[in-house]
């Protein structure tokens, strides 16, 4: 296509669900719920893991990064998906349509990297649990915590970089609630296939790798598991563990549903129930996985709560 020919774009229009335009009283303000509670009940957690002398170990040290992680990930994309269902769809310029976009790029592969830190400490809780905190030193947590920040910053970069080379012409409209990557390219009247290379090998360190170490460390975790005599050291250990699997089964069965599975398989409005689940829904669903199985959780809010009133 040749741009010379077309209309430059300036701004983009995101359509958002428009068969359920005339649901849009029902659909915003359980979506703006959602949000809410998300927020508060990632706040909450941040807040008792910094403050509660109850939770000092590692694993809550580690949580508390995914529930910051899991605030700019949900707000980057759904304030501005409120005002797209609220009036049937909205305008966002290029550079903000591109800034979203590298935002969530950037947080949801900060989350991937810290979900694989959280099965290593449990790998090692579990599977090495009289060198547990040896190993697990305060230096080895930041670093981990630190390398997947920067790490997924030098893999969005990439990315940003490439597609901000891109020039875009003719229809300005895309049929989704945020600028995701795919309808992105679809709109440019550029060569996309250096893009579209550079998200398939970005894939690899930042799902698949992730994924299939996740699957290694609790294959190892589970035989552990099942060797432990006592049935209580059982419980203990599989209750340690569940509330993260419940995550990541959540996380990566919508990543790989939407971005691996082909399009001629599934709808696009299928498509956007996913994208919802996994950068609406797993955000608010992760603190309250963690604070309904986990009563350290429950004893340090109690705690808490009752040093706030005296």
């Amino acid at each position: 296509m040749n741009p010379t020919n077309q209309t430059v774009v300036v701004e983009f229009l995101l359509l958002g669900f428009k068969n359920l335009y005339a649901f849009r009283f029902l659909l915003f303000p359980l979506l703006l719920l959602v949000y809410v509670v998300s927020l508060g009940g990632n706040f909450v957690i941040i807040t008792l893991v910094l403050f509660s002398r109850f939770l000092r170990s590692p694993m809550y040290f580690f949580l508390g990064h995914l529930s910051f992680c899991d605030t700019v990930f949900t707000t980057s994309v759904l304030p501005n998906m409120l005002r797209v269902i609220l009036h049937g769809g909205s305008t966002l310029s290029l550079v903000g349509c591109i800034a979203q976009y590298h935002v969530f790029g950037f947080s949801a592969t900060t989350e991937s990297f810290l979900l694989t830190v959280m099965s290593y400490d449990r790998y090692l809780a579990i599977c090495n649990p009289l060198r547990y905190t040896a190993m697990m030193t305060l230096t080895l947590q930041v670093l981990l915590v630190a390398l997947s920040w920067f790490l997924s910053l030098v893999v969005t970069l990439s990315s940003l970089l490439l597609i901000c080379r891109l020039q875009f012409c003719g229809s300005n409209a895309i049929d989704h609630f945020f600028c995701d990557i795919a309808p992105l390219l679809e709109l440019s009247c550029s060569d996309t296939s250096l893009v579209k290379i550079e998200l398939y090998v970005s894939s690899v360190p930042i799902v698949v790798f992730p994924f299939l170490f996740i699957m290694a460390s609790y294959i190892s975790i589970s035989m552990s598991i099942v060797r432990m005599s006592s049935t209580s050291g059982r419980q203990k250990a599989f209750s340690t563990c569940s509330s993260h699997l419940t995550v990541v089964s959540l996380y990566y069965g919508t990543l790989f549903a939407v971005y691996v599975v082909p399009t001629s398989m599934s709808s696009l409005n299928l498509n956007k129930i996913l994208s919802l689940l996994y950068t609406v829904a797993t955000p608010m669903f992760n603190p309250i996985v963690y604070s309904l199985r986990n009563q350290e959780i429950k004893n340090a809010l109690q705690v808490q709560i009752v040093e706030r009133k005296y």
